[in-house]
């Protein structure tokens, strides 16, 4: 009796993920933290124990938000997504983890390596009175901001640039040089102050760069640098040239882009 030699393909799904970031070292598994990646990954073994992983389209770091966050598994079951996007769920409690959808993919799905895009929100509030119902989820400041100042500095850094300035010491990625898509920052009333939302596009990022450039654009909006100065600073290719570094809370992962959107025909 010949045994195959070729693989069966496990039945694949697709899960958008939304979480609060604030217990989480991260996205990704780490030994002795809590982290997403293992929360999710025990529901699923849960329902599997022998299910292989998961493997998200970003690593969010520590403390970082996700509304959009998509990734996928495999099973051995052929589970209507459903079923499984109630049976994670039910799993999941009490982590501030939520399964939004889950949609049967394609066998080459993959969330980190088929994704076109990655789409960022930061939030950032001005407003005199300490946070309360917002506390861990934006970034305040004390003074309200230029809007048309930062959207003239945040003009700067669309297209494809060495983003030196706007990365972290320790990020890892091989070159510096990223494409910035779109930045567009609007603002919006909020009782007691204005909030500012910062939603930024690119293919990928660099490690703490959308914090980074936040924090550089604050400046601008404070008039304590001016919209020109972020050219400067980007050109400098040097930490040193760059801003202060938002904090980790007020960032969201919002959505990932690929060719064809997996969750098109998914059940809500």
């Amino acid at each position: 009796m010949h045994h195959n030699l070729y693989r069966i393909p496990m039945p694949r799904f697709a899960l958008k993920i939304e979480y609060d970031g604030a217990p989480f070292c991260g996205w990704q598994r780490q030994k002795s933290q809590p982290s997403v990646q293992q929360t999710v990954e025990q529901a699923l073994r849960k329902l599997e124990p022998d299910m292989p992983g998961i493997f998200a389209a970003g690593r969010t770091d520590t403390g970082v938000h996700a509304t959009g966050q998509v990734a996928h598994c495999e099973m051995a079951r052929d589970w209507s997504p459903f079923r499984l996007s109630e049976a994670l769920n039910h799993h999941l409690k009490p982590a501030p983890v939520a399964i939004l959808q889950v949609a049967a993919a394609p066998p080459d799905f993959h969330a980190r390596f088929s994704a076109l895009g990655r789409r960022y929100l930061f939030r950032l509030q001005a407003r005199r009175a300490p946070l309360t119902h917002d506390k861990g989820y934006v970034w305040r400041v004390g003074r309200p901001l230029d809007l048309n100042a930062m959207q003239q500095a945040a003009s700067h850094l669309i297209g494809k640039h060495d983003f030196t300035t706007f990365r972290s010491t320790h990020c890892q990625a091989t070159s510096p040089l990223k494409t910035l898509d779109q930045i567009t920052i609007t603002a919006h009333v909020i009782p007691h102050g204005t909030e500012y939302r910062f939603d930024i596009r690119a293919r990928s990022f660099l490690h703490n760069q959308v914090r980074s450039i936040v924090g550089s654009l604050e400046h601008v909006g404070a008039g304590s640098w001016q919209p020109d100065d972020m050219k400067t600073a980007l050109e400098a290719r040097n930490r040193a040239a760059c801003g202060t570094v938002c904090p980790p809370y007020g960032l969201y992962l919002a959505g990932v882009d690929y060719a064809v959107d997996p969750f098109a025909n998914a059940a809500a």
